[in-house]
């Protein structure tokens, strides 16, 4: 496993939910970080509390599902930062419609986000993390990425795209120490789009995203002898790391 302390972490959908959680875990982990989010003002309150507590931050506002806002995100945080030592692409939208009312704009910005993203990001760290001997690269998946579901016309075929390209990423990574892993929350969470989406029986067992964080402090450190082309269960995985 990597020294996180100094290393540098790229997190999309920084500004708030899951993104949030993990962003303060690695500030707790001494890491530096780059988070990119459409929000501008949730991002930069983020920002000043992580930087308040001692952390080296820099926001970046980013559409992602723009192609050109998305590569200067990432050129912004290389630039800044060099090699990242883990990419967590986390940023995803969920707006539940049938085919009926979907329109191909509405099809497109969420699977830009979601898929085109992750290609995008994940192409310009490739270089820089062969360069820097390794890194973790992981992208946020859901049941949506193994399963289908009613109205998610978008969400579900993007999601099943990331894991395909997790999976082609891995084998390719593989020769250069460059672990590529999906990871899905494993259990109801505590969000912004989980409480636009989900049913109010699984808004009674929905937890605290920051009970995931121990899982992603973990594939932060992964290298190819590790772990790499596997789709992780966070809320199992943050349990199993907890002190006994």
């Amino acid at each position: 496993m990597a020294e996180l302390r100094g290393a540098t972490a790229f997190l999309t959908g920084a500004a708030q939910g899951l993104g949030a959680a993990i962003a303060r875990a690695y500030a707790r982990e001494g890491l530096r970080l780059a988070l990119v989010d459409v929000q501008a003002d949730k991002l930069h309150r983020l920002a000043d509390e992580l930087r308040a507590a001692g952390a080296d931050c820099l926001p970046l506002l980013a559409d992602l599902s723009d192609a050109g806002e998305t590569q200067r995100a990432v050129d912004a945080a290389l630039a800044q930062y060099g090699a990242p030592r883990v990419l967590v692409h986390n940023a995803a939208l969920l707006i539940q419609r049938s085919m009926l009312e979907i329109t191909l704009a509405d099809w497109q910005k969420e699977t830009n986000i979601i898929l085109q993203a992750a290609f995008i990001l994940s192409k310009a760290v490739w270089q820089p993390m062969i360069a820097a001997g390794g890194g973790s690269i992981v992208y946020v998946s859901s049941g949506s990425g193994i399963k289908g579901f009613v109205q998610e016309v978008a969400y579900c075929p993007a999601k099943h795209g990331q894991e395909g390209l997790m999976k082609v990423l891995a084998l390719e990574g593989e020769a250069f120490n460059i672990a590529v892993n999906t990871i899905t929350p494993g259990a109801p969470i505590n969000t912004p789009m989980s409480a636009a989406n989900y049913t109010e029986e699984q808004k009674q067992a929905w937890i605290d995203p920051a009970l995931l964080a121990p899982a992603f402090v973990y594939l932060a450190g992964l290298d190819t002898s590790s772990m790499t082309g596997q789709r992780l269960n966070a809320w199992e995985l943050s349990r199993s790391l907890r002190p006994a």
